[in-house]
């Protein structure tokens, strides 16, 4: 492919993006599909043009006045890639598959267009909603900037090595005769971090459950639950099951695992990675609508018997913006209100789950107050049986040292302080009697 038809292609891509609103790796892979031309360089291009845009959104819109993708990618080249708009405009000279050449609006506002300075607003400089700001300004105080910052860079790639089949050390080796360098991550005993690119899922130590991706962040936050082997435990949220995995691992197949979820496709895919990892003390539960009268149609054999309830909660996802940069323009204020109403229900149908002295653990990747600190206020408020305990309470020190965060009662993880993805822990212990 030319220069010119790997902008055209980051283009059509971005503005299948704008219009569909759907998730931006879905919109790439889809193009990637259909365009069996391009090669892997090609591939890895378009996509860096397209993500770069992502990323850099507001500040590229500030720059040249428009929010239109066509637009926005000339100015990527131009002002975040070093091509200058001479040579930006020069692509599109409407021949093969480059873009058509631009409009003189267009080219004048490339042409004026410079980057904001520091006295623009921080939501502009740092890529992120107005509408956000004052939930991130409450949540960071004087680290907004750098952690905004933080946010709009790329996010490493992490493993987590499967204990229950190898050590770290080995796997670590067994990637390197695979030609996959990695070094241990710093807080996690189970993670590697790739220092390059792979193909994790074709390699042989993926394929024999040696490593699963996970972030370290995710790991910790499985660490943060403090499950032992003989417990019964609830992972109320599953998804396609990263963290039951992980928690297996801890209770090294004994005891039992409730892998839920409410979309049973999503949930489907949690048992094949189970055989591969060698697991054997999960079982999957598809989830119907809840009732909040009468019990639970699904769960109610469960009820007041678990030692552990992990809410890894639906959320706006704002702490994993580094990997989903285009999330922080799909958010919305009714979005973010729909998912603050599913954590408070998923909250109240994990309560009725735990035993006398058991614990709820709640979880978001998340970096935004109403979803973490004010939803556990107020499920405290309406749950009188509960008590907010400290995480380093129930951490297992025994495996590793707690990572440095702070003395507060909430794990808090951020890719400043702890170089990972963002996420909220509470610990929730229900009083006996």
């Amino acid at each position: 492919m030319t220069p010119g038809a790997r902008l055209q292609s980051a283009i059509e891509i971005l503005t299948g993006i704008f219009e569909t609103r759907q998730p931006a790796d879905r919109v790439f892979d889809a193009w990637a599909r259909s365009s069996r031309f391009a090669g892997s360089k090609d591939r890895a291009a378009v996509s860096d043009l397209v993500f770069t845009v992502l990323r850099h959104r507001a500040q590229l819109a500030a720059a040249t006045g428009a929010d239109a993708p066509r637009l926005l990618a000339f100015a990527a080249l131009a002002l975040l890639k070093g091509e200058g708009a001479t040579a930006a405009v020069a692509l599109a000279d409407g021949t093969g598959h480059a873009p058509a050449p631009l409009t003189i609006e267009e080219t004048s506002a490339l042409q004026q267009a410079d980057l904001p300075l520091a006295d623009a607003p921080s939501w502009i400089r740092l890529n992120y909603p107005e509408w956000l700001h004052p939930e991130f300004e409450l949540a960071m105080g004087s680290a907004l900037e750098p952690e905004m910052a933080a946010l709009m860079e790329r996010a490493p790639t992490d493993l987590r090595v499967n204990a229950l089949k190898d050590t770290r050390d080995r796997v670590m080796a067994l990637l390197a005769e695979e030609k996959v360098v990695t070094e241990p991550t710093p807080l996690s005993p189970w993670g590697l971090r790739l220092t390059g690119r792979a193909n994790i899922l074709g390699l042989a130590s993926f394929r024999d459950g040696l490593i699963e991706l996970q972030d370290e962040g995710s790991q910790l936050a499985c660490l943060a639950t403090g499950v032992r082997p003989g417990e019964q435990v609830v992972d109320l949220c599953a998804g396609g099951g990263g963290k039951s995995l992980a928690l297996a691992a801890m209770m090294r197949n004994r005891g039992q695992i409730h892998a839920c979820d409410t979309d049973g496709r999503r949930l489907g895919k949690l048992m094949p990675r189970a055989q591969r990892a060698g697991i054997r003390n999960i079982q999957t539960v598809t989830l119907g609508a809840y009732a909040a009268e009468g019990p639970d149609a699904d769960l109610g054999d469960l009820e007041a018997r678990m030692d552990c309830v992990l809410v890894d909660a639906p959320c706006s996802g704002t702490g994993a913006w580094r990997r989903n940069p285009d999330a922080r323009w799909r958010l919305t204020p009714e979005m973010l209100a729909g998912y603050r109403a599913a954590q408070t229900e998923v909250l109240a149908r994990a309560a009725r789950m735990v035993r006398p002295g058991g614990r709820l653990v709640y979880v978001t990747c998340s970096l935004l107050p109403s979803e973490n600190e004010h939803q556990v206020a107020a499920f405290l408020t309406s749950h009188g049986s509960f008590v907010e305990v400290p995480w380093r309470s129930v951490w297992p020190d025994d495996v590793v040292q707690p990572p440095e965060t702070g003395t507060e009662a909430y794990l808090r993880l951020t890719p400043v302080k702890t170089q990972t993805d963002g996420f909220f822990v509470a610990i929730l212990r229900r009083e006996a009697g």
